[in-house]
């Protein structure tokens, strides 16, 4: 996508987990809504699941008003563009290895199964994690050229 502005191109950004179906989901759902002025945001894994998890859903719905369901689905690695930023999720595994100009672990724990309080945690990290992303793309802090 180009920025009208700049008429530049937005970087992308993939958030990358296993499944691709709870933590990549949520960063790719709040990367489009609080950062798609300045990167565009993709998720995908080295498998799929059918559904993108209950829990995430419903608490992103209750809290963002944003239908992941709608939006998205679990996506596999090829699915997905060339990125220029790869954000794995901490899955505790050996992430596959992607090229880009930018990679960084969050090493956040999978709240899958847990209750809303964790699940709620995890979606504040990765809120926060987001807008820190945002703010070093903008300040340049982090190389995509």
């Amino acid at each position: 996508m180009v920025d009208l502005i700049t008429n530049t191109l937005k970087p992308k950004v993939g958030f990358i987990c296993v499944h691709n179906s709870c933590r990549s989901q949520i960063a790719e759902a709040l990367g489009k809504h609080l950062a798609a002025d300045v990167f565009e945001s993709y998720s995908a894994g080295t498998q799929t699941k059918p559904h993108i998890n209950p829990d995430a859903v419903r608490l992103m719905k209750q809290r963002y008003q944003i239908d992941m369901e709608q939006t998205q689905h679990s996506k596999l690695l090829d699915e997905i563009p060339r990125l220029d930023v790869v954000i794995t999720m901490g899955c505790n595994v050996n992430c596959p290895w992607l090229p880009s100009k930018h990679r960084e672990d969050w090493g956040l724990d999978d709240p899958s199964g847990q209750s809303d309080a964790v699940f709620m945690q995890t979606i504040d990290q990765i809120e926060s994690k987001i807008l820190t992303l945002r703010q070093a793309i903008l300040d340049q802090t982090i190389s995509i050229i």
